[in-house]
């Protein structure tokens, strides 16, 4: 049987290895356009980088509201599911302290430095998503 996870059990699961974000931003036209990134917690918000004239950057300029699921496609299988507002910032300092956490996330730790370095420049944007409602469950498949 599916169990909600706690609020605990959502960071442990979404800080978890190199999972991603599917993100889910409103296309002008209102068409929706999702795409996976890579991102870390900073307390209860998801802070990712992005290109400032991404399709996603554009968007999430022009419209703040998000949505985005990080999924264990392993069974038992789980997801969370994050629907809210992000805030966005070009502070260089801030961009380069988020884009090395990122990089030792998913790079590891010898590439981290590297990859902060090359994605805190102007034109990249720090995204925050100020989670709004979320729904987190484990053991879907009920093992």
């Amino acid at each position: 049987m599916p169990r909600d996870m706690t609020p605990e059990q959502v960071r442990c699961f979404m800080s978890h290895g190199t999972r991603t974000a599917k993100v889910a931003s409103v296309m002008k036209d209102g068409q929706p356009h999702v795409m996976p990134v890579w991102f870390v917690l900073d307390g209860e918000q998801i802070v990712f980088t992005t290109g400032a004239n991404s399709v996603k950057g554009r968007n999430l300029r022009r419209d703040p509201r998000i949505a985005l699921v990080v999924e264990d496609d392993e069974p038992p299988f789980a997801f969370v599911h994050v629907r809210g507002r992000v805030t966005i910032h070009e502070d260089l300092d801030e961009l380069l302290r988020f884009a090395t956490a990122i990089g030792s996330r998913y790079m590891g730790e010898d590439r981290a430095e590297e990859f902060g370095q090359r994605n805190a420049v102007p034109g990249e944007l720090l995204v925050r998503v100020i989670p709004e409602r979320v729904i987190a469950e484990a053991d879907i498949a009920g093992y």
